[in-house]
């Protein structure tokens, strides 16, 4: 299953720069990076993301991390949650997300 992280431009940067990250913010406070899955992504821009301009998208295949757990948040929906770092051997392909007028431009997801 593809599951999702969303960067800011700085932190997209910072990964691509040194191939690795531990996250942005929210990740390093909670202790784990933030992940969601192909029908959570539209929720969670709307609710982190509102506005923001210069986001990045990166797929990852879900049975290929070692340290993701499924975890209750949102209303009990399970999310995903990596326990390491996020590698560049992770990613399955990344792409900008533009912002439109009714919000982020996620392209298809499957």
């Amino acid at each position: 299953m593809l599951i999702y992280k969303i960067f800011r431009a700085a932190e997209f940067q910072s990964f691509t720069r040194q191939g690795h990250s531990s996250g942005a913010p929210v990740d390093l406070a909670d202790g784990y990076i933030h992940l969601s899955t192909g029908t959570q992504v539209a929720q969670t821009l709307s609710r982190h993301f509102v506005g923001e301009t210069g986001l990045h998208l990166l797929a990852l295949e879900s049975d290929d991390l070692s340290d993701l757990r499924w975890e209750p948040s949102r209303g009990g929906q399970l999310f995903p949650h990596l326990y390491r770092d996020l590698r560049s051997g992770d990613i399955l392909w990344s792409r900008p997300l533009p912002l439109g007028p009714d919000g982020h431009i996620t392209g298809d997801l499957a």
